[in-house]
């Protein structure tokens, strides 16, 4: 440990390198509204946050724990989940008259097409104006949870054993993952129709 009186301690967040302060005084100083999107192994949390000198104010939060109150019987850490999150916030902020924002994802080391993406992908959707590359974005078909469908139509056929236990959640839900796509689309629906 360094010593001596022009030694000085850095912030502990910094240490550990979960706040990059040097970003956080240019997003302030930018006025922008930032998109945050944090996750854990089962949920995705959003947030429209403005940033201020006394500390940031949240304007609008989603998560996919609230998912259930449109209708969601499936998973909430996949990428359909996400991107309802993500639609779900965006609308929220929209109805209060925000329409661009910037993404952060803090430091999280993504790759394209993932959940995080998707989450983008939704807030986009509902009329969130964001800075972003198409290229890293998934496609509608991703989204929905047609991958999830095609994969558990295919386990069904393959190995009745492996696709009931792999697929116990959704069955215990209520939903076939094979129909995973058209209850997507049903959950989206609500949320657009109940959120303005």
């Amino acid at each position: 440990m360094a010593k001596g009186t022009n030694y000085r301690v850095t912030f502990r967040r910094r240490r550990e390198a979960r706040t990059d302060y040097r970003l956080r005084k240019k997003l302030i100083i930018s006025g922008s509204l930032r998109l945050v999107v944090r996750k854990s192994l089962k949920h995705i949390n959003l947030q429209m946050v403005e940033a201020r000198f006394e500390g940031d104010s949240v304007l609008a939060h989603a998560g996919t724990i609230e998912l259930k109150k449109f209708g969601w019987k499936g998973g909430t850490g996949n990428l359909p989940a996400a991107y309802l999150a993500g639609f779900l916030v965006g609308k929220r902020a929209v109805a209060m008259g925000k329409t661009s924002a910037i993404v952060d994802f803090n430091s999280y080391k993504i790759t394209a097409s993932n959940k995080l993406y998707a989450a983008l992908k939704g807030a986009i959707d509902a009329g969130l104006s964001i800075p972003h590359d198409k290229k890293v974005v998934p496609d509608n078909k991703r989204v929905s949870g047609a991958h999830i469908a095609s994969y558990a139509d295919a386990m069904q056929k393959e190995d009745p054993a492996k696709y009931a236990a792999y697929f116990s959640q959704y069955l215990a839900g209520g939903i076939a993952p094979e129909k995973l796509a058209e209850h997507f689309e049903e959950t989206k629906k609500r949320i657009e129709k109940e959120v303005k």
